[in-house]
């Protein structure tokens, strides 16, 4: 029988959506996956759009591109799709979520038909003063078609803006949820689908996880309750790749701004990445620009060796 995820991908293709990134698992000693893609712009593209096609998030191809307008980036204008990932430093199983980097990584137990893959997505996750909660927990619930139970919270931000929510909101095109919730360990938290796409990327929800919708019916085939999900927030990622060190950095918070006090949280994460190869040679004055540009694409930042 072939893979649902796998008849997903074919429609996607022919609708012109794209699937989720699934890589190999890199060998023992490495850690990076997938490659940036660098293309040039039609007239109609935005990031909105773009990000939607080649399934990374909005602030990714912002960030990625800085220079670009992302509602006009005009003919021909080459720009970068960042596709390349260095694998969170988390346990390599079920679901891992860096907030960080609005990006959610799946590893399939080694008894499923899909071990020995990676699977990528990006998120959409909560605003400020709405974040989701770190730690592990699992699946407790799957729901197709899901209905929304809007928390007393929401419901009073939304009656104080002048939109008042129903105590329930059915499933169908008006509900936030999308076609498919999975319920966390975490109470009143979920990941699902979402009714506005253009979300994914940004930091737009009141601390669940959203996905694309083909993303979200792609991950909902392939897990079931009792799955394993963490959540982490690492603006600073470090791999290693054919022995050579590599940095990959994004915004530490919702304003993007870097810390500057002598013992940064980038530096600590370096020194911890390193610990086991206290002779290797750093450039540091390119991961300090790194750490200050974050455009979220990995890159090389050893010294001479």
């Amino acid at each position: 029988m072939i893979p649902r995820f796998v008849l997903l991908a074919v429609l996607l293709l022919f609708s012109g959506l794209a699937t989720a990134a699934v890589y190999d698992l890199p060998s023992d000693g490495n850690d990076i996956i997938g490659e940036v893609i660098h293309i040039k712009t039609d007239e109609e593209d935005t990031f909105v759009a773009l990000g939607r096609h080649f399934n990374v998030g909005y602030s990714e191809l912002k960030l990625a591109n800085p220079d670009v307008d992302p509602w006009l980036p005009g003919e021909g204008t080459e720009i970068a799709i960042p596709r390349q990932f260095i694998l969170p430093d988390a346990p390599r199983e079920g679901i891992v979520v860096n907030l960080a980097e609005m990006r959610l990584y799946y590893f399939p137990a080694q008894s499923d038909e899909n071990a020995g893959k990676v699977f990528t997505y990006p998120l959409g996750i909560g605003r400020e003063g709405w974040g989701t909660p770190l730690g592990t927990t699992t699946i407790v619930r799957k729901k197709e078609d899901p209905t929304w139970h809007p928390p007393a919270s929401i419901r009073k931000e939304h009656a104080e803006a002048g939109d008042p929510l129903p105590t329930v909101v059915p499933a169908g095109p008006d509900n936030p949820l999308g076609e498919y919730a999975l319920y966390l360990g975490f109470q009143s938290y979920l990941m699902h689908g979402t009714n506005k796409p253009s979300g994914i990327g940004l930091r737009v929800s009141h601390g669940c996880l959203r996905l694309f919708p083909e993303d979200i019916s792609s991950l909902f085939a392939m897990v079931g309750t009792g799955t394993k999900v963490t959540i982490i927030d690492q603006p600073y990622k470090f791999g290693w790749q054919d022995g050579k060190l590599y940095m990959e950095a994004h915004p530490p918070d919702a304003d993007g701004e870097l810390q500057v006090h002598a013992y940064t949280p980038w530096v600590e994460a370096l020194i911890d990445a390193t610990a086991k190869h206290p002779d290797i040679q750093i450039d540091w004055d390119h991961a300090q620009t790194m750490a200050r540009q974050t455009t979220g694409i990995p890159a090389k930042i050893q010294g001479n060796q």
